[in-house]
């Protein structure tokens, strides 16, 4: 019985431990998947490649047309460099909400504070570290409102 209890025990402990780290990814997409095996998981999300955007053998451009955003994936070979979300929004007011919306969520979900090297109205910009990558949202409103979020790994060491 005390070998059982202890088993239960070593069980417990490494499934809580197990589940402490959260690998980076892309909503629920590793880094770790081939390009390939990225594509056809956007597809399968209802997602569209935009063929004149993308350039072949560097960057794909997804669409979908119920999301304000485009997912825009860069690639060398079938190594994942970054993915790129674009969002289409018409005003400054909106962008700047949006923008501290999604600052807030990735504060809420990753448990850290961003490090925000510019802090300005018409210039924003938020670095996660996330375990294996670094999640950046960016908002530029110049001319023309600009919201970004991008995944970028980090560099293997």
């Amino acid at each position: 019985m005390k070998k059982l209890f202890f088993v239960f025990v070593a069980l417990v402990t490494l499934v809580a431990c197990g589940e402490g780290e959260k690998k980076f990814n892309y909503r629920g997409l590793a880094f770790t998947l081939p390009t390939g095996q990225l594509v056809d998981s956007m597809l399968a999300r209802g997602f569209v490649v935009d063929s004149a955007a993308s350039d072949s053998g560097q960057n794909v451009v997804f669409t979908k047309p119920a999301e304000h955003y485009r997912v825009i994936v860069a690639y060398h070979g079938e190594k994942l460099l970054a993915i790129q979300e674009t969002y289409t929004i018409s005003t400054n007011d909106s962008t700047r909400k949006m923008w501290q919306q999604l600052r807030d969520g990735l504060e809420q979900e990753l448990g850290a504070w961003p490090n925000c090297p510019m802090l300005k109205d018409d210039h924003k910009i938020a670095n996660f570290d996330a375990s294996d990558g670094i999640i950046s949202v960016i908002l530029e409103n110049t001319y023309k409102p600009s919201l970004a979020v991008r995944y970028t790994p980090k560099a293997d060491k």
